[in-house]
């Protein structure tokens, strides 16, 4: 039962970051869901899955917590190289979405 609503809630997740990537308006808002709720999903698949084969190998199998470090490292830093990368070209061609540089905003914050 445990395994189930694991496994249903990751699904979920990677449901809903699913939909946030779709719905959202610009780069820079989509970018967070997928990469929030996947790394969420995921490790409530790793978690129903350790579950799972512990319970049907009657032995402790903790080989996906491996996997799980991998996801939590690589996910954000994917997120911020896609982000400033993106940020980078949007700037070089002023698109007016893209958020202006840091001294900009603390000049306008001064005023």
């Amino acid at each position: 039962m445990a395994v189930a609503l694991l496994v249903l809630l990751g699904a979920m997740l990677g449901l809903i970051g699913s939909i946030g990537l779709l719905r959202l308006r610009s780069f820079y808002d989509r970018v967070h869901a997928p990469t929030l709720s996947t790394t969420l999903g995921i490790g409530s698949i790793l978690a129903a899955s350790m579950l799972f084969f512990s319970v049907a190998q009657s032995r402790l199998v903790i080989h996906e917590i491996l996997i799980a470090i991998f996801m939590v490292i690589t996910t954000p830093v994917t997120l911020m190289l896609l982000t400033r990368a993106a940020l980078h070209r949007d700037r070089a061609e002023a698109n007016p979405e893209a958020p202006p540089p840091l001294q900009a905003r603390k000049a306008e914050a001064e005023r």
